[in-house]
């Protein structure tokens, strides 16, 4: 069931990016009806920003994977991103996932999204492509969530949605068939900026200029490199981001230098491989722990700074029993035998040190836009450590 979206020419929003920035709407420039109602909540600019850039990016995934798609976004980038792919044994343990919980294909795409970076979901806007079921409804009821935007949501699910933040909760529905006008705006400091909206399509073509001397790029990496791609076509650059069986796991985004972006998404997904590390899923936790503080003590239980959690005189405020240290030689071990990571960059690598830090983290396969006077440099670094790399052509810039 979904719901009839009401007519609506603004909303007026609490403030704007700050309490002292007042008076905020949203509303359409050329006087239609907006796109979107909120059955829930009152959303604030931040929230509707992560809303439009979140949905996009899911409605793109969906058309080219053709499973449903989810994201978990923060402060207007996504911290995971996924589609509903099947989740193992150990992704229901480190996402938090009931044993006996009954997923569909959209609340698997959603548990991917949020446990691609947990740490970076706490507090998120989530993005659905297909109308919210029950499934879904109720991995997210267990989450610390801002608010969600999907094209409907089923009668039953609505009311658990409704039920979270005490009846607070933001939901957002967006019609499905609404089209955005081709030419976009954006006003700075006064002045008025004018583009073309970024329609570029990826899917499998994207990846057809393979330039190294391995050809390989199977069905899963094709997949995987689309993630990224569409992944970093709403993230804020300069970006970079590893993929996985189906999702995110490791998201760069922000930074001004390209190395630090591989540096950054790459110590994500390691941490994404270090959680599933049998020391890791045996954390004896006190019941009384929530999901946001189990986080976090794994986030630095798998860091240098793990004593600040197993340390004599703190171990006891979250677990029954005191783990051992997971030390520098068994999370090397452990990293070491993982392959077939899939990276994408949203513009050319300047220099082969991207492709060396990108292959401590497993990663197999690459696609970036190319056209720096130094790609002969890193497809040679590729060649030497026999990874596969196609060149786009385009860059995926996005501010």
């Amino acid at each position: 069931m979904t719901l009839r979206r009401s007519e609506m020419k603004e909303i007026e929003l609490k403030y704007g990016c700050n309490p002292n920035q007042k008076p905020s709407k949203i509303f359409m420039a050329d006087g239609r009806d907006l796109p979107v109602t909120v059955l829930n909540g009152r959303p604030g600019y931040i929230n509707f920003l992560d809303a439009l850039n979140s949905y996009q990016l899911v409605k793109e995934l969906e058309s080219a994977i053709g499973l449903p798609a989810a994201a978990s976004f923060k402060h207007v980038s996504p911290a995971g991103a996924a589609v509903g792919l099947p989740l193992s044994d150990t992704l229901r343990k480190i996402y938090w996932v009931d044993d006996d919980a009954v997923l569909s294909p959209l609340a698997s795409a959603y548990a991917r999204a949020r446990g691609t970076d947990r740490m970076s979901s706490f507090g998120d806007w989530i993005a659905l492509s297909d109308i919210c079921d029950v499934p879904t409804a109720l991995l997210i009821k267990h989450e610390v969530s801002d608010g969600i935007i999907a094209p409907g949501y089923e009668k039953e699910a609505l009311e658990i949605l409704k039920s979270k933040k005490k009846g607070n909760y933001n939901i957002v529905e967006i019609d499905p068939e609404y089209k955005p006008a081709p030419i976009e705006h954006k006003d700075v400091y006064g002045v008025t900026f004018e583009q073309g909206r970024n329609e570029l399509k990826i899917d499998e073509s994207s990846l057809l200029n393979i330039v190294t001397e391995s050809k390989e790029l199977p069905e899963s990496a094709k997949r995987d490199l689309i993630i990224s791609l569409i992944t970093l076509k709403y993230t804020q650059s300069n970006s970079v981001c590893y993929a996985k069986d189906g999702q995110t796991i490791g998201v760069g985004a922000g930074q001004q230098s390209r190395i630090h972006c591989t540096r950054l998404a790459g110590s994500k997904a390691d941490n994404w491989h270090l959680r599933q590390h049998p020391k890791v899923l045996a954390l004896d936790f006190i019941k009384s722990i929530g999901r946001p503080n189990r986080d976090n003590a794994i986030d630095v239980y798998i860091s240098d700074d793990y004593e600040d959690v197993i340390g004599d005189d703190v171990w006891q405020n979250t677990f029954n029993t005191r783990p051992e240290p997971l030390t520098k030689e068994e999370k090397k071990a452990w990293l070491s035998q993982f392959h077939d990571v899939s990276l994408g960059s949203d513009a050319f690598f300047p220099f082969d040190d991207n492709i060396e830090r990108a292959r401590r983290s497993g990663v197999s396969y690459i696609v970036e836009p190319g056209g720096s006077i130094r790609d002969d440099i890193v497809i040679d670094c590729c060649n030497k450590h026999g990874i596969t790399m196609a060149f786009t052509g385009i860059r995926l810039f996005h501010h």
